[in-house]
């Protein structure tokens, strides 16, 4: 199969959008599938070393989204993606994302009649309220029905998201989860040395939090639960691992946490495995990958019933998961579960052995299952009546 990806988002940039495209590019690869790569160039302005093992690449002109300065997203190129499609044709598009870049390759597509796959990665509406313009929303949900109604198939990652998304009057939705790499998160992981640094021994808590530190996140939130959380343990030791625009404002906030900034994916398991406690406050995720990505490195989560907390975690059991947007009862569970050693040890145990469900392979035989069943479609619909 010919599989072009197409995408405002790629690696080394660091999102949930491109670190699925590049397990899932990895995955298909083995399988031997042909891949094409549409997406901008990176923010110098010059056109990067091709990505290893795509038969083609276009990177397009882009430009910066104001507040995200380390993502870009792509400018129309509609003539250049005919150019590159009339000359290798691809069997099936995934539109990754529904940015400028996407549109124009919905465009082409829908002129050359090539099938069309999307995926909802991102909750844009819920960024609308994050960043001050709640009047937004409906107008863009508007304009993603149209986008994505217009394809054979959109993929979401949870149940909850496909129940909601339908409500809203999208069509044709698909689950497809996200998967982590089994052999890079661990417990065995686990660092004295690290945890020295943070002046703690086996027997103090380390309270986690890994990602992007901007306002979508509910940092608020997140704030107020490290400042309880040490009110009632003054020995833990606190580690908030990610960057982004509100990283100085926490700092300032929060003087006795651990910030990292980004590190490398190595001390990122480290950390992890380190840690005994991951919380999550934020409600913007369409998935969350480091929820997994904590669950396999033997951490009890605490965090809303919402995205993959909400399929993975069964509350009491292998993590604690509260009602979406109640505040009180986020904070009151984190503050409970910090008092637990026994009790949050056994819940990391368990969210261990639940996270190996989450495997890439799996996930990709979804993935080719969905752009083949497209494919059928589209070859029903255009196959010549017989009389």
């Amino acid at each position: 199969m010919r599989i072009c990806l197409v995408s405002e988002t790629w690696a080394p940039e660091i999102n949930g959008v491109a670190h699925t495209l590049t397990q899932l590019s990895r995955e298909l690869r083995e399988r031997d599938m042909a891949l094409q790569l549409i997406r901008p160039q990176p923010a110098n302005g010059s056109a990067s070393e091709p990505t290893p093992g795509m038969q083609a690449e276009l990177q397009v002109r882009g430009m910066a989204i104001p507040g995200y300065r380390a993502v870009r997203i792509g400018l129309p190129a509609g003539r250049r993606i005919q150019h590159l499609w009339q000359k290798q044709r691809p069997d099936v598009v995934y539109l990754a994302t529904q940015g400028p870049l996407g549109w124009s390759a919905r465009r082409v597509a829908k002129r050359l009649g090539i099938p069309l796959v999307a995926g909802w990665h991102t909750n844009f509406d819920h960024y609308c309220v994050d960043y001050g313009a709640p009047w937004l929303a409906p107008l863009l949900i508007r304009g993603l029905r149209h986008f994505h109604n217009g394809c054979q198939t959109t993929l979401v990652p949870t149940r909850q998201q496909a129940d909601d998304l339908s409500r809203q009057g999208f069509e044709r939705l698909e689950v497809m989860g996200r998967g982590i790499d089994q052999e890079r998160f661990s417990p065995e992981l686990r660092c004295a040395r690290l945890r020295r640094s943070w002046g703690v021994d086996e027997h103090s808590p380390v309270v986690l939090h890994v990602g992007r530190l901007a306002a979508e996140k509910n940092l608020t939130l997140l704030r107020e639960t490290l400042h309880v959380m040490r009110n009632t343990r003054p020995d833990m030791a606190q580690v908030v691992v990610g960057d982004g625009p509100a990283r100085r404002s926490l700092e300032k906030a929060l003087p006795e946490v651990h910030f990292t900034g980004f590190i490398s994916p190595e001390d990122l398991a480290r950390h992890y495995a380190s840690a005994d406690i991951f919380l999550f406050p934020s409600l913007s995720e369409t998935w969350g990958n480091v929820v997994p990505e904590a669950m396999a490195s033997g951490l009890a989560v605490v965090a809303y019933r919402h995205a993959a907390a909400a399929e993975l975690i069964d509350s009491g059991v292998n993590g604690v998961t509260v009602p979406a947007g109640n505040a009180e009862a986020f904070r009151d569970a984190a503050v409970a579960l910090c008092q637990q050693p026994a009790r949050y040890a056994q819940m990391g145990r368990a969210a261990q052995l639940r996270s190996q469900v989450c495997r890439w392979p799996a996930i990709a035989d979804k993935f080719l299952s969905v752009l083949e069943q497209a494919l059928e479609i589209d070859h029903e619909t255009t196959r010549p009546c017989r009389i």
